[in-house]
C-alpha cells in the first residue's frame, strides 16, 4: 500500500485496539496490533494498518499525553499517511480528559486545522444524533455508564464532555451534512478554518449510512477520532483504492482448555457471566475483601483453576454498581491495582502451564494482562462479536486470546468465544 494511504491507529486500551483492528481486518487490509509503541526492530512494512494499543485511557493527563505523543512520533517516522486516535464508543473520559488533551496535541503535532469526533459503533448500539450520545437508544448519562467506577459519564453532548476538556472550540454537523450535503459542510468548514486555528467537528451518526457518507466527504482526513464505527467505511475505501483482494487472514482455533478472567463491571459483562454460570461450567469469584484480608490468594485460585484443567474456568471480579461502591470504601485506586495484579498473575500462570486459549473481558482487565503475558504484536482473527476478534499473538502462533471491552458482546459471548476458539466441552 501507497505510504500515503497507511493508517496508524492509536488506541486507549488494548480492547479498543482489537475492536478497531477487527474492523479494518474485515476489509482485507492487513492489520497489525502491537502492545505498547513498536520498538524499531519489529516489521511492521508489509501492514496496512498498524493499531498501537496504549493503556491511557485512566492515566494522569499528562502521562497519557507524553505516551500518546511517543506513539504519533513513531507513526510520522514510520511514514504513516493517516492517523487515528480510538477512545471508547461510550466516550469514557473525566472533566480533565483524557479525550480532549491528547486530541488536541495529535491535531497540534500533525498541524491540521480540525478533524472529527465520531464515537458511533450503531452495531453495538453507539449512536449520535444532534451532538448527544446515545447507548442502545438512551443517552449516555441515563445508561449505566453513569456509574462506572473511574469514568462516570454524567453529560450525553459530546460538545459538552470534549468543550471540558479541550483547548479549542467543537461545532456540529447536523444529519443533512452527514447524509451528503457536501456544499453547506464545504463553506461551513472553511469559514471555520479562517475563524480558527484547530477545531473539532461532531457529525451526526446514528445510521450505518451516516457513517459511509463522513469517510466519503472526509476521505482525505489526515487524522480521525472516534470509536470503531467509521473503521469499517475508511477501511472498504482503503481497500477500493489500493486494489486489495478482501481476504480475510483467518486464525484458526487450537485444542485445549480455556480459562475466562472478567474484571469489567458493566452490564453486558454481569450478563455474560450469569449466562456462563447457568451452563453448569466451572467459576469462582474473586472478593476485595478476601483479598484485602488474605483470605484469597493467587494459590487458593490458581488451585481452583488447576483442579478444573479439563474445561473452561471463569475467574470474575466483577460485581454490581452498589458492591463496588462498598468496596470502594478502601480505596478505589488500591482495589483496582490489586485485581488488575491478581488476574494478570493468573493468566501468566496459566500460560505458562500450558493454556493456549485465553478469554478477558474488560478493557484494564485486558490491557493488565497483555502487559504481563508481554506480548508485542497478534494478527486478527474472526470475530467473536462485532469489534472483538480472535488474536494471535506473532510470537507464539500456538497461543489464543480474545479480548473484549466489558460493554461488547451479546449473552451468549462467553460461550461463542470458546466454541470459535474449538473448547471442545462446551455444545
Amino acid at each position: 500500500m501507497n505510504e500515503t494511504n497507511r493508517l496508524c491507529c492509536i488506541a486507549d486500551d488494548f480492547t479498543g485496539a482489537s475492536d478497531i483492528a477487527s474492523f479494518f481486518s474485515a476489509e482485507g487490509l492487513m492489520t497489525l496490533v502491537t502492545n505498547g509503541i513498536p520498538g524499531e526492530e519489529m516489521d511492521t512494512e508489509g501492514a496496512d494498518v498498524v493499531v498501537i494499543a496504549l493503556k491511557t485511557r485512566t492515566t494522569e493527563v499528562d502521562e497519557a499525553v507524553c505516551e500518546n505523543r511517543q506513539a504519533l512520533e513513531w507513526a510520522v517516522r514510520n511514514r504513516f499517511g493517516k492517523f487515528y486516535f480510538k477512545y471508547c464508543s461510550t466516550f469514557d473520559s473525566t472533566p480533565k480528559g483524557n479525550i480532549g488533551p491528547v486530541a488536541d496535541m495529535m491535531m497540534e503535532e500533525l498541524g491540521v486545522s480540525y478533524t472529527i469526533v465520531c464515537p458511533s459503533l450503531p452495531v453495538n448500539g453507539r449512536t449520535v444524533k444532534n451532538g448527544i450520545l446515545y447507548v442502545n437508544g438512551v443517552p449516555l448519562s441515563e445508561s449505566p455508564m453513569k456509574h462506572h467506577p473511574l469514568t462516570p459519564m454524567t453529560n450525553s453532548d459530546i460538545r459538552v464532555l470534549l468543550s471540558e476538556q479541550s483547548k479549542y472550540p467543537v461545532i456540529q454537523l447536523d444529519e443533512a451534512a452527514a447524509l451528503g450535503d457536501s456544499g453547506r459542510t464545504k463553506e461551513m468548514l472553511e469559514e471555520m478554518t479562517r475563524k480558527w486555528e484547530h477545531y473539532y467537528v461532531v457529525p451526526d451518526y446514528y445510521l450505518e449510512s451516516h457513517g459511509k457518507a463522513i469517510a466519503d466527504y472526509f476521505d482525505d482526513l489526515v487524522l480521525y477520532t472516534g470509536g470503531s464505527g467509521l473503521a469499517s467505511h475508511l477501511g472498504r475505501n482503503m481497500a477500493l483504492r489500493c486494489g486489495e483482494s478482501n481476504d480475510k487472514h483467518p486464525v484458526a482455533g487450537v485444542e485445549g482448555s480455556s480459562l475466562i478472567i472478567a474484571g469489567s463491571c458493566s452490564t453486558a459483562t454481569l450478563g455474560q457471566i450469569d449466562r456462563y454460570i447457568t451452563e453448569g461450567l466451572p467459576y469462582i469469584k474473586v472478593e476485595p475483601e478476601m483479598l484485602v484480608l488474605g483470605l484469597q490468594t493467587i494459590e487458593t485460585l490458581w488451585d481452583f483453576i488447576a483442579a478444573h484443567k479439563d474445561g473452561p474456568v471463569l475467574v470474575f471480579s466483577s460485581d454490581t454498581p452498589e458492591n463496588i461502591r462498598k468496596v470502594q470504601e478502601h480505596g478505589s485506586g488500591e482495589i483496582s491495582k490489586l485485581l488488575e495484579n491478581m488476574m494478570s498473575e493468573l493468566a501468566s500462570k496459566a500460560v505458562e502451564s500450558g493454556l493456549r486459549k485465553l478469554i478477558v473481558a474488560g478493557g484494564e482487565t485486558s490491557g493488565a494482562v497483555t502487559m504481563k503475558l508481554g506480548y508485542r504484536a497478534f494478527s486478527v482473527g474472526r470475530n467473536v462479536a462485532p469489534g472483538v476478534p480472535v488474536l494471535m499473538p506473532l510470537d507464539n502462533k500456538k497461543m489464543r486470546l480474545v479480548l473484549k471491552s466489558g460493554n461488547f458482546g451479546r449473552g451468549e459471548f462467553f460461550l461463542d468465544a470458546l466454541r470459535i476458539m474449538g473448547e471442545s466441552n462446551v455444545d
